[in-house]
């Protein structure tokens, strides 16, 4: 398909978004000359709203740098692959296709995200990419610190960059610091497809509980997700747990109250 053109104003909200990602970009230096970037694409806003975006990076920032976008296409969730493909393809941006299946017994979200996430990193590999980039927003990277605190003990979440594999490949979310809300409002005027996206088990997860949290909160408290955001960036150390806490010990305490 020959390439459009789809000429936008950096203006308004377009604007904000446009800036914002622009600006997590150079936080993190997450781009730089001779980059090849993988760009992992769902069919859902986040993905395409970067896509979009890096796509007009390209062409106004004096940094040279080369985009792919990779579809890992799974045996449960409903997408419309062919207006996903045509989109990409009409930014002049390459379309790569995985194919990934899950046992019905298996599928579950933490299975599902680390196993396309492997797939992908797989892609990068053998397709020469040093980078990929997900389409993580603000409101993922707060509730996945949340998830980690409330379900798995720890304090830990997705950081805007990580490299791996002893850096031979580096992790980008150039959205982090992007609100959910803003993609939505911001994408209302782009001609992005309708990829009528579905995924039968998103609805029903942990994520969705913390998510349903941190916007109670943050109806009464508008800088809740901020201020969770920025106290990943203010650890006081010495204020934590010097030891690891023995586990039947705590349990027990927890138990008599």
């Amino acid at each position: 398909m020959k390439p459009t053109r789809e000429r936008i104003e950096l203006k308004g909200i377009v604007r904000h978004a446009y800036k914002t990602i622009g600006r997590a970009c150079a936080d993190f230096s997450m781009i730089k000359d001779g980059d090849r970037i993988l760009i992992g694409v769902s069919g859902g806003l986040d993905s395409l709203m970067l896509l979009k975006l890096f796509k007009e990076r390209q062409a106004r920032i004096p940094i040279d740098f080369e985009i792919a976008a990779c579809f890992v296409d799974t045996n449960f969730i409903k997408i419309n692959k062919k207006a996903l493909k045509k989109y990409v393809e009409s930014l002049g941006i390459e379309y790569i296709e995985k194919e990934l299946k899950i046992k019905k017994n298996e599928i579950n979200c933490f299975w599902c995200s680390w196993s396309r996430r492997r797939l992908l990193f797989e892609t990068a590999r053998d397709r020469n990419f040093n980078k990929v980039a997900f389409g993580h927003n603000l409101d993922d990277i707060i509730e996945t610190t949340l998830l980690n605190l409330f379900f798995n003990g720890e304090i830990s979440t997705m950081k805007p960059k990580i490299e791996l594999f002893g850096g031979r490949l580096t992790v980008i979310r150039p959205l982090a610091y992007l609100e959910k809300k803003k993609i939505a409002e911001a994408s209302g005027l782009f001609s992005f497809p309708n990829t009528q996206y579905d995924c039968p088990y998103g609805k029903k997860s942990e994520r969705k509980t913390v998510r349903e949290i941190i916007g109670s909160l943050a109806a009464e408290h508008p800088d809740v997700k901020k201020n969770i955001f920025g106290a990943l960036g203010r650890i006081r150390k010495d204020y934590l747990l010097d030891a690891k806490p023995r586990e039947k010990h705590y349990k027990r305490e927890l138990a008599l109250r």
